[in-house]
């Protein structure tokens, strides 16, 4: 059996309350789980001493026994100094799509197209005032 520490829902709706618990990873995520060891109120001030609260000790044996934390349980785990979570880097993140990419193109090419459109060439220019000295 797969175990992880994860977020499990209470609250009403728009006013979430999670409870920190170790759970069987098949098991729904507001379904049964086998120990509570915190919890965490998205509601309070970052700086706030309730807004996550963990029993340390418990989340240090689950680990040991191999329980598996999801990201935002291991973020917690980290500041709490438990576990230490590894810095993750996703640089594709902020690059667009590739619907996005065609778009862009597209409207680079109407605007150069536009732009050559409203200017003249240069080389028409001097022919006219050539004609005009002589």
């Amino acid at each position: 059996m797969s175990v992880s520490i994860r977020l499990s829902r209470g609250g009403s709706k728009k006013r979430p309350y999670y409870r920190i618990v170790v759970a069987n990873s098949r098991s729904p995520r507001d379904g049964a789980f086998i120990e509570k060891i915190g919890t965490y109120n998205p509601l309070l001030a970052k700086d706030d001493e309730k807004r996550v609260v963990l029993d340390a000790e418990r989340a240090k044996h689950w680990l040991s026994v191999g329980a598996q934390p999801t990201d935002r349980v291991a973020r917690f785990l980290d500041v709490a100094g438990v576990k230490e979570r590894p810095a993750r880097n996703n640089p594709k993140k902020a690059e667009p799509g590739d619907k996005a990419k065609e778009r862009a193109e597209e409207r680079a090419t109407k605007a150069a197209e536009a732009a050559a459109a409203a200017n003249p060439p240069a080389a028409e220019e001097p022919a006219a005032e050539e004609t005009a000295e002589a």
